[in-house]
């Protein structure tokens, strides 16, 4: 590889494929470039299954080319089929402008947001889209595309195979996506459209149409779709997704979830979720045999990118302190109960499954079992248990569900 941008990315195993790696290279030597990635806004916040294409948008700032973040204000309107078994949810435009208000807040963090040659553009897809007169758009961008085309992409092919319905609205998203990178390339010189391997189809669709109508020439690349070792899928947790924006998972949970990445994840990650240089990550992998404080590092370092350093620090301070059963931080996740509540006794089993500890009876009783609950590091024994006054100091209580997670049980 010839250019230091292509190059990292490589290293790190952000580069799936690219149109013209080559001719991209060349280019990226000569002078700065923009590219894209596009997020749909279906909610308040990303989460971390988008947080490597955001780290490829800061590895771009880092070598001097300017980052376009495209907030699908339009797209969401309609959805991706892609990866999808049934229709989304429609979302009203009120809500998906308060959800591009606060996914900004998350780049504005992460990005470099003060150098005026690299700091991101943001761009809504509504600007364009909502404004479209339906017969031309047909006219002068619809005729670019054919039917036999969009059916062997697989967004629409696996769709079809499973049987699963597809809505004429989701078969119009790819060519609404193919306008967005000519929109871009026309209006703010984007020539490069990144995204995840699924997003391959669409992205040579733009390029495609970009070619058509200006007779110009664009670069697509993707980075692979994570999976863990485990088989799970990435940022899915028993007790839903991990959020990036803080209101909605605090950054001592958001530390838990790195720190208890699987063996197997944790140099790749290193590389995908950190600024630690890949040579680097080499040597510490190859020297430290300790896997606990590898993971504690790459926890620290994911922490640090999103949250800051001294969140990071106190969400470590907080882990050491709790498992050492040292006492009670302010900084762990609260659970409130009301002292009427208290008074009368609280059932054990009642009390993990309404707070979505664990999803059912039954496997709140299996846990007890296997002594797999601790009130104030003593082990509960009977699913039949009771908190009462008894239980608390100064109002609060610590429980604790396996040897990972804990909380704090406050009366209010």
């Amino acid at each position: 590889m010839k250019n230091k941008f292509l190059q990292e990315m490589q290293d790190r195993g952000y580069l799936n494929q690219c149109t013209d790696l080559n001719k991209l290279a060349e280019i990226c030597n000569k002078k700065s470039i923009s590219g894209y990635i596009g997020f749909d806004c279906t909610a308040s916040s990303l989460h971390v299954g988008s947080l490597l294409q955001i780290m490829i948008l800061k590895l771009m700032q880092k070598y001097g080319h300017k980052p376009i973040v495209l907030l699908g204000g339009g797209t969401t309107l309609i959805g991706d089929p892609s990866g999808k078994d049934s229709t989304r949810k429609i979302i009203e435009q009120v809500e998906i402008n308060n959800n591009i208000k606060s996914i900004k807040r998350v780049f504005n963090k992460i990005l470099d947001i003060k150098n005026k040659n690299t700091a991101p553009i943001y761009v809504d897809n509504a600007k364009w889209l909502t404004k479209l007169n339906y017969i031309e758009f047909l006219r002068d961008t619809g005729s670019h595309f054919t039917i036999n085309k969009m059916l062997t992409f697989d967004s629409v092919k696996l769709r079809l195979e499973r049987e699963q319905s597809l809505s004429y609205m989701e078969f119009n998203y790819m060519i609404l996506q193919a306008y967005d990178f000519y929109q871009l390339f026309k209006n703010n010189k984007c020539i490069l459209q990144i995204g995840g391997s699924d997003q391959w189809g669409n992205i040579i669709n733009g390029i495609d149409l970009i070619r058509r109508k200006l007779k110009k020439e664009s670069f697509g690349l993707t980075s692979p779709l994570i999976t863990l070792a485990s088989g799970a899928k990435m940022g899915k947790t028993e007790k839903g997704a991990i959020w990036l924006n803080e209101d909605l998972l605090s950054p001592y949970d958001y530390w838990q979830f790195w720190r208890n990445t699987d063996d197997r994840d944790v140099k790749r990650f290193l590389n995908y979720f950190t600024e630690i240089e890949p040579s680097e990550i080499d040597k510490i992998t190859s020297r430290e045999k300790n896997i606990n404080n590898l993971k504690i590092l790459l926890a620290n370092e994911a922490t640090k990118i999103l949250h800051g350093e001294t969140a990071s620090k106190k969400a470590e301070q907080t882990a050491k302190d709790t498992f050492a059963g040292s006492g009670l931080s302010s900084d762990l996740p609260e659970i409130k109960i009301k002292s009427k509540e208290v008074e009368k006794g609280i059932n054990f089993l009642e009390f993990i499954s309404k707070n979505k500890i664990l999803s059912s009876k039954s496997e709140v009783r299996r846990t007890i079992a296997n002594k797999g609950f601790k009130i104030n590091d003593v082990v509960v024994n009977n699913d039949k248990r009771i908190i009462a006054l008894k239980d608390f100091n100064k109002n609060v209580l610590k429980l604790s569900f396996g040897k990972k997670k804990h909380y704090l049980v406050k009366i209010i």
